[in-house]
């Protein structure tokens, strides 16, 4: 049996596994990423999870060719510098010199995005197709698009942050010090903005969204909102509805562009439930170019949910070439 060593880089978490050739996570393990703390500690924490999910089951690196990594962020191959990782506030970090000083194996390294989009395409809910885009709807929005069963990242291998594929003019300011980018309005951030900025220009409270939280905007969730827009409350209905519209008209460039077979959503939002998935579905249609002459691609959720990015940094070295 062969295994391959994969480590999901987050702004909360770093998740490490041992993948069999088979898709299978047979060790993993999740400690906290770190953010704040210096380059040098965090890139240790990455080590040292990695390491340890090998000798959970009795291997160490000679037993490996390669160690993947999935970063949130690219890599210019010029310069050979980490380019822009917004969680841990890295510019320009040369990522490779510190991470080589913990070990003798060639280090792979792809945006974690792209990683969990090869995931679900290697083993979830892309396995049966060739073409596909994913987008993860977390704290921020990620993804990746995959041709020809094969990652797509443009002619410098730094495209495709499809977070930041603009949405709205002179929108909202992203976290990229851009305005007006998908990131800003349809990730998990992007949904409580919305809905704060309904709840402070409204006169009327009879919104159960001001009970949930007590009065207390900056303490709303996510979850509650659709816990409450699931009860019918209607500026939940108006907050979702106008999030829904967000997403399909940021999805609907991307199927413009490529016409992908499918269109997979990971991230804590695409869990919100099948009306929500439904609703995003008959949207697209309605946003998207000719949407109803030539149709769209489905809408689905991802199945592998945190492992995806372990399974696709494992897996980057093994299925040469896995970049288009």
């Amino acid at each position: 049996m062969k295994y391959y060593l994969g480590l999901d880089v987050g702004g909360t978490n770093l998740a490490a596994g041992v993948v069999t050739e088979d898709y299978e996570i047979v060790s993993r393990k999740s400690v906290p990423s770190g953010a704040g703390k210096s380059v040098v500690e965090i890139v240790q924490a990455m080590s040292d999870v990695s390491k340890e999910v090998l000798a959970e089951v009795g291997l160490t690196e000679a037993d490996v060719d390669y160690w993947g990594i999935g970063m949130p962020s690219c890599v210019n191959p010029k310069t050979k510098l980490l380019v822009h990782a917004n969680c841990f506030g890295w510019r320009n970090i040369p990522i490779l010199d510190y991470l080589s000083r913990h070990t003798r194996l060639p280090i792979v390294l792809e945006n974690d995005g792209r990683c969990a989009t090869y995931g679900e395409i290697l083993a979830g809910a892309g396995k049966d197709y060739i073409n596909a885009i994913m987008l993860t709807l977390g704290t921020g929005v990620g993804g990746g698009i995959i041709l020809n069963r094969k990652i797509y990242s443009g002619a410098d291998h730094m495209g495709c942050e499809l977070g930041h594929t603009k949405l709205i003019y002179n929108g909202r300011l992203c976290t990229c010090g851009q305005y007006g980018c998908m990131d800003a309005y349809c990730s998990a951030r992007g949904l409580l903005d919305t809905a704060l900025d309904e709840l402070r220009e409204t006169k009327e409270k009879n919104s159960q969204l001001w009970e949930v939280c007590n009065g207390e905007l900056n303490s709303l969730t996510v979850r509650q909102i659709f816990d409450v827009w699931n009860q019918k409350d209607a500026l939940a209905e108006k907050i979702v509805t106008q999030y829904v519209d967000h997403l399909a008209v940021g999805m609907s460039t991307l199927i413009t562009i490529f016409r992908p077979e499918i269109i997979i959503l990971g991230g804590g939002v695409s869990n919100a439930g099948d009306d929500f998935l439904w609703r995003v579905n008959e949207r697209l249609k309605v946003r998207t170019f000719a949407g109803e002459e030539i149709g769209v691609p489905q809408v689905v959720r991802a199945k592998l949910g945190n492992d995806a990015g372990i399974i696709g940094a494992a897996m980057l070295g093994a299925k040469q070439p896995f970049i288009l």
